[in-house]
């Protein structure tokens, strides 16, 4: 990212989660109650497992907020882990004594300790890269939880670019072989908050009624067969300005920024932007979209470029999805090895979701946010909100028909 930075820190069974993200302009209204309500929405969806029972994710902010306001500084983010509790000798910062534990923290050391590789999970390279006695030492890092320290940043990069008008909106299009029956013409007209307010009261994160009672009978048919499922999740985008981004560099193109920030999150193996992989199969006549004006009005009948050529925003709804495998911790185990033997055995089995796709959109919405973000103060700058606001202005009133 140019102009903000992030990084995260802490494990999933430790104490806490931390997160610093730095780049927000000051003079940005801050409520905890929004970071929060959308750290909720992470932690729901059907087929999630019995850790959201014990978390209630809360955020602190530590830093670069005063008053309700931000600062300019940066933001420091904590939400503490409560199942932390049951794991403090496990995940003890400080050196065991082995001699002074008593039996039941022997046994549940040993018996917390993982000494098989999960196929598709970071065990296996992880373990060799860091040359890690306990694979548990990969597990607690490469863990889904941390994407929670990602969504409350991306909370507040979600209400900046409310401020300028940009909204986002996040559903899940498929969960296993159930692809949503929404059609793009709805996916394309749907008002953003219509779909904010129907994927929430989803259980699975959908707009269609049909498409969460089908999606559903899936995550439970998979649950009793001890299998995990997948999906896909896709981010609608409306308000951005033509040209964020550029087709001047490889690195600058705004495409190849959003798929990196979504191909970072645990699990996403694909990314499509609007009409994707179908456009590779029929003729150009069909896949790229008019461009019509009349009077001071500029159209576009179609968006299969789901609002980004040449690496750029185009002015249309931006229309982005990632596709999610299933989660690797499975209750049957596959076939692996022992680690430090590599002997043959079966995989390690950890409380696990069935199915993470819904959780998984909310993190694709936050990094989608992040990105965008970073796109608009790379091009209007301002340390100020109120200095971003007014160059956003600005910049649209040249974009206007008749404008020079």
């Amino acid at each position: 990212m140019a102009k903000l930075r992030f990084l995260t820190g802490g494990e999933s069974h430790g104490e806490q989660l931390t997160a610093m993200l730095e780049g927000i302009p000051a003079g940005l209204p801050i409520d905890t109650a929004d970071i929060d309500a959308l750290l909720g929405e992470r932690q729901k969806g059907y087929g999630r497992s019995a850790r959201q029972k014990i978390e209630n994710d809360r955020v602190e902010i530590k830093g670069g907020v005063r008053h309700g306001i931000t600062t300019g500084a940066p933001i420091v983010l904590v939400i503490k882990n409560k199942d932390h509790e049951s794991w403090r000798t496990v995940m003890s910062i400080s050196k065991l004594d082995l001699s002074k534990l008593n039996t039941e923290a022997l046994t549940e050391l040993k018996k917390k300790s993982v000494n098989r590789y999960r196929p598709g999970h970071a065990d296996f390279a992880g373990t060799f890269k860091f040359k890690h006695a306990d694979v548990r030492d990969v597990i607690e890092r490469a863990s889904a939880r941390e994407t929670a320290a990602r969504v409350a940043v991306g909370a507040i990069a979600r209400a900046c670019l409310e401020t300028l008008s940009i909204r986002c909106a996040t559903i899940v299009t498929a969960i296993g072989t159930i692809a949503s029956d929404i059609s793009p013409a709805l996916l394309a007209s749907m008002p953003i908050d219509e779909m904010c307010s129907v994927s929430r009261e989803s259980q699975v994160g959908a707009i269609g009624h049909r498409d969460e009672q089908d999606m559903i009978a899936e995550i439970k048919q998979a649950a009793a067969q001890g299998e995990s499922l997948g999906g896909k999740v896709t981010v609608v985008v409306d308000g951005l300005p033509i040209g964020l981004g550029s087709y001047t560099q490889w690195d600058q193109r705004l495409d190849g920024k959003l798929a990196q920030a979504l191909m970072s999150i645990q699990a996403i193996k694909a990314v499509e932007i609007g009409a994707g992989c179908a456009q590779s199969a029929i003729p150009g006549s069909q896949v790229h979209d008019p461009i019509t004006r009349s009077g001071d009005q500029i159209s576009r009948p179609s968006n299969n470029a789901g609002g980004l050529e040449g690496g750029m925003t185009n002015g249309e709804r931006l229309i982005i999805s990632g596709y999610m495998k299933p989660i690797p911790t499975l209750i049957k185990g596959l076939p692996s090895l022992s680690h430090p033997g590599l002997q043959n055995d079966r995989a390690h089995y950890e409380r696990s979701d069935v199915c993470a796709v819904r959780a998984c959109s909310i993190v694709a919405g936050s990094m989608v946010c992040l990105s965008l973000l970073d796109a608009v103060l790379e091009k209007f700058g301002g340390d100020h909100m109120d200095d971003l606001q007014a160059a956003l202005a600005s910049y649209k009133k040249r974009c206007e028909p008749g404008q020079s």
